[in-house]
């Protein structure tokens, strides 16, 4: 039987058909990628701008995430400084007491315990980098073990730190030193352990010898304990520009990532709409496609 649809008419309804499923094809992939397009290229005029925003985005987070492992370390150098200041101190009371009674019962483990906090605090790490080791990474920055083996040693044999300064870039060209050194932080308490080391182990009375080496390593301690404070409070300086810096680069990280969003993320809800619309399209057109094709003579007659 001849039937009535032309082909003009069939073709055109075909490439209806092909275009809806083309538009229903993209809003699936928006769908399923939450992005407005699949590349720049479809971002069209603006993709330069987002590649722009893209790259400023990269570098707020590096510098968010520097910031977050300077803070980190410097948070390491001011537990370890606490611990130092803390013995030492605590070193200096019992040596006072020591030279004020004339007896030295106990100080000889009071002298030991410090040093050992003294010496593990200085060789502290992170990540298996000696923290106030400067650039050197082969030594640890304070190498002598025990108390006895200061005897005769200088500044020179003992620290084995360079002087080389950590850096990083937290903010667009702004470069922060907040490296520690363990000679810059310890020479002076170094001193006073060496002092203690030369005048032998206290029994329960010094010796002439004994109490002016005690009178020198309370001088050396309180310079010692000075040098010390002092790098701990530019160090607490350096954590709070450190932790102000870092909180702009991450501000200054939500509002680009909030500029690629608007550019680059899809609005799921409108879409879900174009999805509906699109199927309903889709449907109606394949339905009008086979009523079309059916038609023929028989409905005239």
């Amino acid at each position: 039987m001849t039937r009535v649809a032309s082909i003009p008419l069939q073709n055109t309804m075909a490439s209806a058909i092909q275009r809806a499923q083309a538009d229903l094809a993209v809003t699936q992939q928006r769908i399923s990628t939450g992005k407005k397009a699949l590349d720049y290229a479809d971002l069209g005029s603006v993709a330069p701008r987002i590649l722009s925003a893209h790259a400023m985005l990269a570098r707020a987070d590096a510098h968010a995430a520097t910031g977050d492992q300077v803070s980190t370390t410097l948070s390491i150098y001011d537990a370890s400084m606490s611990t130092i200041d803390t013995a030492t101190g605590s070193l200096r009371q019992t040596l006072m007491q020591a030279i004020g009674t004339g007896q030295t019962t106990g100080l000889q483990a009071a002298i030991e315990g410090a040093f050992h906090s003294y010496r593990t605090s200085l060789n502290a790490s992170e990540r298996g980098v000696a923290l106030f080791g400067g650039g050197q990474t082969l030594d640890t920055p304070f190498k002598v073990d025990q108390l006895a083996n200061l005897i005769g040693t200088t500044p020179a044999t003992v620290f084995t730190n360079d002087q080389v300064k950590a850096t990083a870039e937290v903010a667009e060209g702004q470069q922060i030193q907040y490296g520690l050194l363990a000679s810059d932080v310890g020479n002076d308490l170094f001193l006073a352990f060496r002092s203690l080391a030369e005048a032998g182990t206290f029994g329960t009375t010094p010796t002439a010898a004994q109490s002016a080496k005690m009178n020198e390593a309370l001088t050396y301690l309180d310079s010692g304990l000075t040098q010390l404070r002092t790098a701990q409070a530019d160090n607490g300086l350096r954590l709070q520009q450190i932790d102000t810096l870092t909180q702009r680069a991450q501000d200054r990280s939500l509002l680009w990532q909030d500029i690629v969003s608007k550019n680059e993320d899809a609005d799921l809800a409108q879409v879900a709409i174009d999805l509906t619309r699109q199927q309903m399209v889709l449907e109606a057109s394949y339905s009008i496609f086979a009523k079309l094709s059916k038609l023929s003579l028989n409905d005239y007659l």
